[in-house]
């Protein structure tokens, strides 16, 4: 069960994850010993999966976004996935219900090579391709003060 406390904890390391221990123990009111055990507990449940960087694509030159819904061809399902896992521009995708089974964000350098990829894909697929203008709300933590 998750307790105000580490609902706090959460919300804290979601807003910066490279907040120091010490830190983090004195904005929830605890001891630094008090909350490493939290923290350790959360990770053992499979609460905190980890900490990563958030790396800016455009700053590595990857100046374009894309989503592309795929649909696979009937027997192609499989080789379709192993070839988006083999992508390096695909950086998540997502298998889903509805009409298209995988949802995939794309980051490019340019329409050319977007082309370039998709090419790859569309022998074994059908895709539909948008370009992401701008991101109205980024990767964010689910709610953490809605209790279940």
């Amino acid at each position: 069960m998750i307790d105000t406390t580490d609902r706090a904890i959460l919300g804290i390391l979601a807003a910066d994850a490279r907040i120091s221990l010490k830190d983090l123990a004195r904005r929830i009111g605890m001891s630094s010993p008090s909350t490493s055990e939290r923290l350790r507990r959360l990770k053992e449940r499979g609460v905190i999966r980890g900490y990563s960087v958030d790396i800016d694509p455009e700053a590595l030159g990857f100046q374009l976004q894309a989503i592309v819904r795929i649909r696979p061809l009937p027997g192609h399902l499989r080789a379709v996935q192993a070839l988006m896992q083999a992508i390096p521009e695909i950086s998540e995708c997502d298998k889903v219900t509805g009409e298209d089974c995988f949802i995939a964000r794309m980051h490019v350098r340019s329409i050319a090579q977007l082309d370039e990829i998709l090419d790859l894909i569309t022998d074994k697929a059908e895709t539909n391709t948008s370009i992401i203008k701008a991101s109205v709300i980024g990767r964010r933590a689910p709610p953490l003060g809605v209790t279940a």
